[in-house]
């Protein structure tokens, strides 16, 4: 008799979760359908090239090559068009600066299907962030972003620069092609750990080397994500090779990250390195980051 029960009582909770699951997956699909009629709304009335009517333009986009056929595509849609990765994702390409200007100012609210894909990489920040919060942290970050604090820059861009340069220079007498994909990289790399970090001109360590492959790696991966349907849901991604591959990018490149921070707290606790940087004309932006969670 008790058996009977409960075998009873686990048929009555499968249906229950089965019709779960089902009304679940039912207002889903509602919300994706209507975020499909508003994407198609706002840029019908730009022409494009013809869409699969399941993975919009990847297909073509895979076989020939992203860059390739957005490029061909530029040319015979010269102004905007539309691009379709799967039936849900659009945007809208634009190539006109007037076009661009009125889109821009328009004010319209983030995309958050598109940023959904980098959350575990760039965590909820000013990029995803909306509304008050948005606001509060902006203004937190506004003394970074002053024309006095940026000029002295200048001259750290300039210098990674010419060391890439140098380094062209030398390929270059070879007479032969080369790919300056990793050394721009590395520059902006250089650059990023000189200007927000306020790190030496001491060259990439085998950390940095590190990060470097990861952030390039992440990079990709977000690309192979967004172009590729099946890889659209969260679950299936994170059960895929590629997606463990980007879970372990991303905890290399915060682990980065978090020992910079840990280093730079470290050397504020001196009372000489303190003074020092307070007497800077202008502050790293991690210095900033850090002073504004202190207050």
């Amino acid at each position: 008799m008790v058996p009977s029960f409960l075998s009873l009582r686990l048929s009555c909770l499968g249906l229950w979760a089965s019709g779960l699951i089902l009304v679940l997956g039912f207002l889903k699909l509602i919300r994706l359908l209507l975020r499909r009629q508003r994407l198609a709304k706002a840029m019908g009335n730009f022409p494009g090239p013809p869409t699969h009517w399941l993975f919009g333009h990847a297909l073509e986009i895979q076989q020939t090559g992203s860059l390739d056929k957005v490029v061909s595509w530029a040319h015979q849609f010269p102004y905007a068009h539309p691009l379709w990765f799967g039936q849900f994702i659009g945007f809208l390409n634009i190539y006109e600066p007037d076009y661009a200007k009125a889109v821009y100012s328009r004010g319209d609210p983030k995309a958050p299907d598109v940023y959904d894909f980098f959350l575990q990489w760039i965590g909820r920040g000013l990029l995803v962030l909306e509304g008050p919060k948005w606001f509060q942290h902006r203004k937190l970050l506004t003394p970074g972003f002053h024309y006095d604090v940026l000029k002295p820059y200048v001259a750290l861009f300039a210098e990674s620069t010419r060391v890439m340069l140098d380094k062209w220079e030398e390929k270059a007498q070879e007479g032969k092609s080369f790919d300056i994909f990793c050394d721009v990289g590395h520059m902006a790399l250089n650059t990023l750990m000189k200007c927000t970090f306020g790190r030496g001109d001491t060259g990439l360590g085998h950390r940095d080397s590190s990060y470097y492959l990861a952030v390039s790696d992440l990079t990709l991966l977000m690309q192979q994500r967004l172009v590729s349907f099946h890889y659209h849901n969260d679950f299936i991604y994170w059960l895929t090779p590629h997606g463990r591959r980007f879970l372990r990018a991303c905890q290399v490149a915060h682990d980065h990250t978090d020992q910079v921070i840990r280093e730079r707290k470290a050397a504020l606790q001196d009372e000489k390195v303190r003074k020092k940087i307070q007497n800077r004309r202008h502050l790293d932006f991690l210095d900033i980051l850090l002073g504004a969670r202190g207050r």
